[in-house]
């Protein structure tokens, strides 16, 4: 008897080491140190590293929606690489870089992958989710659900008037100028970012909806610019009830299945089943980079048809230059600078970087030492990455800027 329980825990240590080895680094990791609850900004660094490309796959952290992908791939031909005046080993180090592309005239001029990441894994993308929610309120303009960005935003959630978003417009919650107090602060765990996460709502209200309800007002509608990323799952919200279906299907079918994304992505979504479009899209670098593509492709005469025409003139220009970042201004959801460039920007060091000038694009995941990057110069220290690569294709093209 003795030599036959010897066989079989011989036999399931066996078994419990191939399911070990079968479920791969990744959840190999996860399993050493598993993140608790859904807070990231309370992850360790480690944590954050396995969280960031696990997001998707952990439901126990949060629940997602796919984003089909299909058709015709956007090929992404490989072009010289390009001689930037940097130590990138050094770089990649300091950035704690997961992943890096460089596309430059529609080719991929350098692309590279740290913290163990792989090119067809999806990493998490934080507020550059901001970018691609804007431009589905764009789309969702042109196909006529949406019929103008001068609507109130009660007209499509009528559940806010009398709250403090009774008078802004659409177009006001676009610059993020809806005057409604908000603390983005995300070290605080009492700040509105991070409160939004755990609270209750009243028995049958949406949890953003009666959050947002709870807010007073700072300064009058359009005055002002005040970084609130609820307002930008307001955004979700009106486009979602405006095309009646979920953002990740509408996004699904006018971008990532048309232009040619090469993977399934996902969007996390909250308690409620909505997509939390302030953030957390799940895909891989090369299809972030693609988004970039789409996007010079529609500012350079090849539209889709999808967005309306001069959409990112208008979305990546400059309509709020105070943004209390000095350098930094805003449009639709997007950072942007006076030389006419502008970029997606999530926390961690989540970004793709647009310049139509040069006809480039940067896309970079990141997993920084803190949110921002001010506590060990992440964040400047990609400010002058940008600036050299953009350097760099100067000197190649003999351009004086």
């Amino acid at each position: 008897m003795l030599k036959i329980l010897g066989y079989g825990a011989a036999g399931l240590i066996a078994l419990l080491a191939v399911i070990w080895w079968a479920i791969g680094p990744d959840y190999r990791a996860a399993l050493r140190d598993m993140p608790k609850g859904n807070d990231v900004f309370a992850f360790t660094l480690n944590q954050r590293d396995i969280a960031f490309r696990l997001l998707d796959a952990a439901p126990w952290i949060m629940r997602s929606r796919d984003i089909d992908a299909g058709g015709d791939v956007k090929l992404l031909p490989e072009g010289e690489p390009l001689q930037i005046d940097l130590d990138m080993d050094a770089y990649f180090e300091k950035q704690r870089a997961a992943a890096l592309i460089i596309i430059h005239d529609g080719r991929i001029r350098y692309e590279r992958y740290g913290l163990d990441f792989r090119p067809n894994k999806r990493w998490t993308s934080f507020s550059v989710g901001k970018s691609l929610t804007s431009t589905l309120a764009g789309a969702a303009l042109q196909d006529g659900y949406i019929e103008s960005l001068d609507d109130p935003v009660t007209k499509y959630v009528p559940e806010f008037i009398g709250t403090a978003y009774d008078g802004p417009t659409v177009e006001d919650i676009l610059k993020m100028t809806s005057g409604v107090d908000w603390d983005e602060d995300y070290g605080d765990p009492d700040s509105d970012v991070r409160s939004l996460n755990d609270h209750v709502p009243e028995e049958g209200v949406p949890q953003l909806i009666s959050y947002l309800s709870t807010l007073g007002r700072r300064s009058e509608p359009g005055e002002q610019f005040y970084y609130n990323s609820s307002e930008t799952g307001l955004i979700g919200l009106i486009v979602s009830r405006a095309v009646e279906r979920p953002l990740a299907d509408y996004l699904s079918e006018t971008i990532w299945r048309p232009y040619g994304m090469q993977q399934k992505a996902t969007w996390m979504i909250d308690p409620d089943g909505v997509e939390l479009a302030g953030c957390c899209i799940q895909a891989t670098p090369r299809d972030f980079a693609r988004f970039g593509l789409f996007v010079l492709d529609e500012m350079t005469g090849i539209p889709s048809g999808e967005i309306p025409e001069g959409w990112f003139e208008t979305a990546g220009a400059q309509l709020i230059e105070d943004t209390g970042e000095p350098g930094w201004g805003y449009g639709y959801q997007w950072w942007t600078f006076e030389d006419g460039s502008f970029t997606a920007d999530g926390v961690f060091g989540q970004a793709i970087f647009v310049d139509p000038n040069r006809d480039l694009v940067i896309a970079s995941n990141s997993s920084w030492t803190s949110p921002v990057g001010r506590v060990d110069g992440e964040f400047e220290e990609r400010d002058e990455f940008w600036a050299a690569v953009k350097t760099a294709i100067d000197n190649e093209t003999g351009l004086t800027r």
